[in-house]
């Protein structure tokens, strides 16, 4: 038996359940991962409120990382004992898990559990809007709307280390000293002014976080012939018009596991673990809770008053 964190029904953070569950042996090319963190997504609480459609009941969460303790028939490439990490696969709230080894990623020696569970769907979601999306330059100035979230944290930052000048924008003002210079807050009257002033053509790219509630701020900052990268929609998906495609402005999109996929995750993943022990991200502290605790980090997520990245632990 093993702890799972569970919802029976759609609804507010109360509606996580902690439960028991039989585990079981693994199945072919499954192997059995005890986990040791698990990693807490702004996905996450839209499979809660009923935003995505997962089947009820469900084991909630689709990133972790742990030990493996038991390999089913005809699995290669892990062993009893080897680390590894996923970033989407579902039913991650659990304390230990049946999981295909197709989702596995080998984890290095100098790369905890926790900073896998921590950084793998929100790295690889950056690696898809720096390297697959869009081929980010040096040169090039970029925009992040959303910067002070959980993604939009570790794009800014990587894009920063790669020699692109970027500004950053934060949803509030409270958030704005979280966001890496040039920061600005969304809300802000005079955001036109300031932005012309650090870029006064516009801005190559703007990597949009957000969604249609900053969509007009996010295509105004684009220079014409520019690209918009839309990465996830909190505030709904956001349409391209006319205007667009009268500047030359391209909109470009997609879903994590599209791009990073059996052909992708080795070498993106090893250039996000590059990324993580070559400090880009070592400003972003971790916040632990205990994996009984779902429902503390689920409120804290509501109520917007997470300070880092959080963690959930096991054990």
């Amino acid at each position: 038996m093993t702890v799972v964190v569970r919802i029976h029904q759609h609804g507010g953070p109360p509606v996580l359940r902690v439960e028991q569950a039989e585990v079981g042996e693994p199945g072919r090319g499954q192997v059995r991962l005890r986990q040791q963190a698990v990693g807490v997504n702004f996905f996450d609480t839209m499979v809660r409120r009923g935003e995505v459609g997962f089947p009820l009941p469900a084991v909630l969460g689709v990133e972790g990382a742990g030990v493996v303790e038991a390999v089913g028939p005809g699995v290669t490439g892990f062993a009893v004992g080897d680390r590894a990490g996923y970033f989407f696969d579902p039913g991650a709230y659990a304390g230990e898990r049946l999981i295909a080894t197709a989702s596995l990623i080998p984890l290095p020696d100098d790369i905890s559990t926790e900073q896998a569970a921590a950084f793998l769907a929100g790295g690889l979601t950056a690696w898809m809007g720096l390297r697959a999306l869009h081929r980010l330059e040096p040169s090039q100035t970029v925009l992040v709307q959303g910067a002070s979230g959980g993604v939009g944290a570790l794009l800014s930052r990587w894009a920063k280390a790669l020699g692109a000048t970027v500004i950053g924008v934060a949803g509030s003002p409270s958030k704005v000293d979280r966001v890496p210079a040039p920061a600005l807050w969304s809300g802000d009257p005079d955001f036109a002014g300031k932005l012309r002033s650090i870029a006064p053509r516009g801005v190559d790219v703007a990597y949009d976080l957000v969604g249609q509630a900053t969509f007009d701020q996010v295509t105004s900052a684009v220079r014409d012939g520019g690209r918009i990268v839309a990465i996830g929609a909190a505030t709904g998906r956001p349409q391209g018009g006319t205007d667009l495609r009268r500047r030359g402005v391209e909109v470009l999109g997609g879903s994590t596991p599209q791009y990073v996929n059996a052909s992708t995750v080795g070498a993106a993943s090893a250039e996000l673990f590059g990324a993580v022990r070559a400090g880009v991200f070592a400003d972003l502290d971790l916040v632990r809770y205990p994996l009984a605790d779902a429902e503390r980090v689920h409120r804290d997520i509501q109520a917007r008053a997470l300070t880092g990245l959080p963690v959930l632990t096991v054990g």
